[in-house]
């Protein structure tokens, strides 16, 4: 199996090649780009398995690198940032980010975080059978990345899909904020639990009153759970 390929985009080039330095260490082959608008062109041309992204950056900031890429791709994408603000977390989450680390940060905590994100979105790839779950009048399919709501494809963002996907494939099972934040997301999100109510809102805004066999509910005080009658 060919190693992994990992994009690292910072205009810290002290940064890039230390990364660089501890990726090759543990096999990965490594591509750098020094601002938001190289980032997209290697991204297009190396086809990374992964993308060390800064946020603060000349030309295109990671936010705007990093709405572009989910335009077209789900390779996991893991946020460097010199600024710990809840509000950067939530947007960084909501853009598509897969993973979070706050510099200044030990080289060897993103080697694992690579490890971890990697671990997670492989065996998707690798996985033939259809991932799919129907209700009435509803079908969510994490194959193609597709809503059906009442026979219509509803264009819908991938975290909302798959936060739909995991809540109906246990219908009825309360989730708290934080689990759903682990499970979905995939990685702990401490204190703060405000994106996961956003993109509940929006989910609710598609389904509302499509059909009286299944609902997303709040259980107050808890959480949130995909609500199926018997």
């Amino acid at each position: 199996m060919a190693a992994n390929k990992i994009l690292i985009v910072d205009d810290d080039k002290n940064i890039c090649e230390l990364l660089r330095l501890y990726m090759e260490k543990d096999g990965y082959t490594v591509a750098l780009a020094y601002d938001g608008e190289e980032a997209l062109s290697r991204f297009a041309s190396e086809g990374p398995d992964l993308i060390i992204l800064d946020v603060m950056m000349p030309k295109l900031d990671g936010w705007q690198v990093c709405r572009e890429i989910r335009k077209k791709s789900e390779v996991p994408i893991i946020m460097l940032t010199a600024k710990g603000e809840t509000f950067d977390k939530v947007l960084g989450l909501e853009l598509g980010a897969d993973d979070y680390v706050v510099k200044p940060f030990d080289a060897k905590e993103i080697v694992a975080r690579v490890k971890a994100v990697l671990r997670r979105t492989s065996p998707a790839k690798t996985e033939e059978e259809v991932k799919e779950v129907g209700y009435d009048k509803l079908t969510v399919n994490m194959t193609r990345y597709e809503l059906k709501v009442d026979g219509r494809v509803v264009d819908t963002p991938p975290k909302e899909l798959e936060l739909l996907f995991h809540l109906a494939s246990n219908p009825n099972r309360v989730y708290t904020r934080d689990q759903l934040l682990d499970e979905v997301w995939g990685f702990e999100y401490y204190g703060d639990s405000r994106t996961v109510d956003v993109h509940v809102k929006r989910l609710r805004e598609k389904l509302e009153g499509v059909s009286d066999q299944w609902s997303l509910k709040t259980v107050w005080g808890v959480g949130y759970k995909f609500e199926v009658k018997e």
